[in-house]
């Protein structure tokens, strides 16, 4: 599989089901945080995402905040309200983050999935890092003139992995 396609595709997080990942034999799901989860700059989880998570792990899937927001209290914060765990600056596309996360929790790649909003980073650092890739559409690209920069240039990758698998 080329590196910068993602194994799946989804409009959003909720169309991941706990049940769904669990047939597929994912115990460990990375989350990006900022555009994946919520926008850039909501500080706390609310309900729905804690739901979300609450069904991921009545199916046996963890839930891990793997971001690359550089300014610690962000994941820090946001991860504690949401009850799980985190790492924060984790330098994606590389893969060490990946591999800590991976022994943290006890899982193997095969057992791990990342689901993201980029190609450049969600994507081909979990494809590097040999697990699942799942590639959301951002949340909101609103406020930043570089976020459009980045996801124009993503648009070819984009349009590759809309031809993998629907989750």
């Amino acid at each position: 599989m080329p590196l910068f396609r993602a194994t799946h595709v989804a409009d959003n997080i909720y169309e991941l089901t706990g049940e769904a990942l669990q047939r597929r034999g994912i115990r460990l799901l990375l989350a990006d945080l900022d555009n994946t989860l919520v926008p850039y700059g909501v500080p706390l989880p609310d309900e729905k995402l804690k739901a979300w998570r609450d069904d991921l792990a009545a199916h046996g899937v963890a839930l891990f905040v793997l971001s690359n927001n550089r300014h610690e209290p962000r994941p820090r914060t946001f991860a504690q309200g949401l009850e799980v765990p985190y790492i924060g600056h984790a330098g994606k596309p590389k893969t060490p983050s990946f591999f800590k996360a991976m022994e943290q929790m006890g899982v193997t790649p095969q057992e791990t999935a990342i689901v993201g909003d980029q190609v450049f980073t969600d994507v081909l650092g979990g494809n590097r890092a040999g697990v699942t890739t799942i590639l959301v559409k951002p949340i909101r690209l609103a406020g930043n003139p570089g976020r459009y920069v980045r996801y124009a240039i993503e648009v070819p990758f984009r349009l590759l992995s809309a031809g993998g698998e629907k989750v």
